[in-house]
């Protein structure tokens, strides 16, 4: 018995399918995985162009000269490196470094910076993410909180010397940080000024670097709640911060505590300092509010620098929320980590500016652009704490006496005593 025999109708249908398929062959030979386009990165992406540009347009275009940057892609190589496969080659560390720092220094979106990256938007959302959490982890040990009495003490001195503000430990304040809705959260991101946010809170010394930060609190938190939040408030409260005891301020035998000086968003407490309420103040409050705030501005500076420099604080920050500390940290780090590298990474136009001799304020170039990170809402002056209140006492009646500097007379009628 031999095969059976095929129908006309059965032998058509044999000769169609086979058709069908060379045709599907065809047209898969034909297809690409990406766009044709991007298969061009190493001839027309933005890398390059880095090898012939000036140190100057180097800094500009990276926020960092060159030394710092390779210094920074020798640390963070080995956490984002990727094997090459017999698909294709993996994108290179120095490639995801340079696009990660071009996203923190415009703020472009994934959309616009794919035709200079030469890099999907896809590809773009892991590579960004995954480089800011490791340029942390390479840099955070640049974020760093005294832990002795010693080191406390130290950066009191400075305090003291630089912004006449004795046993001062740190300048303190919160911003929020623009972002987008998060999918499905409600209200719970929605702040005082009718946008969503995340709340960054940091802790400066007086050379405008960060000592400690926290990130992530949704923005619905107000009234300097979110400092309640954080593992500082809980070691402060406990005496776990290390703090000096009290001691005489200079040239008196007058004792007081060490303090972090803040705003009006904060609750006082003896070991947190805030302007005496404006409102029916006197001569030697205003001048309390003078020294505080000459001392105060460091943080807010701290932050207008941040913004200055990684202009993506200067949109909403379009990733998903949990990816945003990732962003905000690494540029803490970064600040830090160019703050101690470049003398030139703090621009005098970025910062504010006493001219004591002529009795002038100059408002820092950050001050004038449209807000970047907007302060936290005030607390209710009900929050206020008696220790807290005779602690400032202290310092006002020291500041009007033994503790007077020659030109907080005069600068007191020119300096706004209420940057926020």
């Amino acid at each position: 018995m031999g095969p059976p025999k095929l129908t006309k109708f059965q032998k058509a249908g044999i000769a169609l399918t086979v058709a069908s398929l060379c045709v599907s062959r065809e047209r898969r030979k034909k297809r690409y995985w990406v766009r044709k386009w991007l298969l061009l990165r190493k001839k027309i992406s933005h890398m390059s162009i880095m090898y012939y540009l000036e140190p100057e347009d180097f800094s500009n275009f990276l926020r960092m000269g060159s030394d710092s940057f390779e210094e920074l892609l020798r640390m963070v190589t080995p956490l984002i490196k990727k094997q090459d496969t017999v698909m294709r080659e993996s994108i290179t560390p120095k490639e995801r470094l340079v696009v990660t720092l071009r996203v923190l220094a415009t703020g472009q979106t994934y959309e616009d910076l794919k035709f200079s990256s030469i890099i999907s938007p896809q590809i773009l959302s892991k590579i960004i993410p995954e480089t800011c959490w490791a340029i942390y982890r390479c840099l955070r040990h640049y974020i760093k909180m005294p832990a002795t009495e010693n080191e406390w003490r130290n950066t009191a001195e400075e305090f003291e010397k630089k912004w006449h503000f004795p046993h001062c430990v740190g300048a303190i304040d919160g911003k929020h940080i623009a972002i987008e809705k998060p999918s499905g959260s409600g209200s719970e991101f929605h702040n005082y000024k009718k946008f969503f946010s995340v709340v960054l809170l940091g802790v400066v010394n007086a050379n405008y670097e960060f000592i400690y930060v926290n990130t992530g609190t949704n923005g619905s938190v107000s009234d300097g709640g979110v400092l309640k939040t954080t593992n500082l408030y809980t070691k402060l409260m406990s005496g776990e911060l290390n703090l000096p005891p009290p001691s005489n301020l200079p040239g008196t035998t007058t004792s007081a505590p060490y303090v972090f000086v803040g705003d009006s968003a904060f609750a006082i407490n003896r070991n947190i300092m805030k302007p005496y309420p404006f409102k029916g103040i006197n001569h030697d409050q205003r001048i309390f509010n003078y020294r505080l705030s000459r001392a105060r501005r460091v943080v807010e500076n701290a932050f207008g620098i941040l913004a200055a420099r990684f202009r993506i604080f200067r949109r909403n920050i379009s990733v998903d929320v949990e990816n945003v500390d990732a962003i905000v940290l690494a540029c803490c780090s970064l600040h830090n980590y160019l703050r101690k590298k470049r003398s030139r990474y703090v621009h005098n136009k970025f910062i504010d500016r006493e001219s004591i001799s002529k009795t002038l304020f100059s408002r820092g170039a950050w001050r004038q652009e449209t807000p970047a990170l907007v302060s936290l809402e005030k607390c209710n002056e009900r929050q206020r704490n008696v220790e807290g209140n005779n602690v400032r006492n202290t310092f006002a009646h020291f500041f009007n006496h033994e503790g007077s500097v020659s030109f907080q007379n005069e600068m007191i009628n020119v300096i706004p005593l209420d940057t926020n």
